[in-house]
């Protein structure tokens, strides 16, 4: 069932997405190249609304009558209008905000929350009582805006998400989760479908309006798919999330070392420094695929590793996205502890 879920809204995907590339044209939902965007030339954007269409087309067909379904569309609905008022006219940060919150609400006032997670070293768990609220709205709108920031090269934020929902999909299939598995594929079709206008060189991007979407889908259904399972918690999801998150968690940190406002755009993301590298535009992006394709391996393996091999996972991680960090400049040009370590060994030997 949940293959067909895929054909369907890979195939309506397709066929919806020259029909918003009129649209988004018509509308003035323009993307003008600056000295920040990597494009040269005016670009249609507002490709979101074929993914979203897609996706409300596979919920309503495939999955009706699931407690979830009703909220997740009403949430999904106000992130879509959001991001097609921001891609038509720039809404300011807090206007965002506000839409970002507002949909988190709604899926929590449908059910999704986190009362507690499962510890993962042992069979204990962290209880989060009056703060389960605030926690699940705060992990909805960091991942919401966590894809939305690596939406800065062509096919990057639509085939990070989908690496990302084949991870959750396939993770949920194994706890028999069916919604989380249906979702996850309908979604994953949708987006897929429009990749295919989106990859290098990209016909239509696919805004906020799109960026917002994966990522609130993919933060609602992440909790779900990992909510009071036994030896699950937080840190699978965190894993599967890896490239977003991090490059989000050195952003904020980057600002903070050149004092400068957290929401400050810049210039020096991952797919940004991979460029300044040398690497071009279809390689960047590919191999950031490969780095969060990485990551959800990583999320698989941790889950059904001992106590030991789950810290040896967490560290190996940690150590790459160190490396990776300082080989790229993520915090700054001069940031670079470990590659310094290791110059100055050589030196002496």
């Amino acid at each position: 069932m949940e293959f067909k879920a895929l054909i369907l809204c890979f195939i309506a995907s397709i066929l919806i997405t020259p029909f918003v590339k009129k649209l988004a044209i018509k509308i003035g939902a323009t993307d003008k190249p600056n000295q920040r965007k990597v494009h040269q030339k005016l670009m249609p954007r507002l490709g979101g609304l074929a993914i979203f269409l897609s996706f409300i087309i596979g919920m309503l067909f495939f999955f009706p009558d699931s407690q979830y379904t009703l909220p997740l569309i009403i949430g999904s609905t106000i992130i879509i209008i959001t991001g097609v008022l921001d891609d038509m006219r720039e809404l300011s940060p807090k206007v965002k905000m506000a839409g970002q919150l507002a949909a988190a609400i709604v899926v929590v006032l449908g059910g999704v929350e986190v009362e507690f997670i499962n510890l993962p070293f042992g069979e204990g768990k962290l209880e989060f009582g009056m703060f389960s609220v605030p926690i699940t709205i705060l992990w909805i709108v960091g991942i919401t805006n966590a894809i939305n920031l690596i939406d800065g090269l062509d096919g990057l934020a639509a085939g990070v998400s989908s690496i990302a929902l084949l991870t959750v999909s396939g993770m949920a299939i194994t706890m028999g989760n069916t919604f989380v598995v249906m979702a996850g594929f309908i979604t994953l079709g949708s987006t897929l479908g429009f990749l295919i206008y989106n990859f290098y060189p990209a016909k239509i991007f696919m805004g906020d309006t799109g960026a917002l979407f994966l990522g609130y889908i993919i933060s609602v259904l992440s909790l779900l798919g990992f909510k009071n399972v036994t030896l699950f918690s937080f840190v699978i999801p965190v894993i599967i999330l890896g490239v977003p998150i991090s490059d989000t968690i050195f952003a904020i940190v980057r600002r903070f070392v050149h004092k400068k406002p957290l929401s400050s755009p810049d210039k020096s993301h991952l797919h940004h420094n991979l460029l300044r590298l040398g690497y071009s535009h279809p390689e960047t992006v590919l191999m950031i695929y490969a780095m969060a394709s990485l990551f959800s391996l990583a999320a698989v393996i941790f889950s059904q590793a001992t106590m030991f091999g789950s810290v040896f996972v967490i560290f190996i991680l940690l150590v790459l996205i160190e490396l990776v960090v300082e080989v790229t400049g993520l915090v700054g040009q001069n940031y670079r502890p470990i590659l310094n370590l290791v110059k100055d060994y050589r030196t002496k030997r």
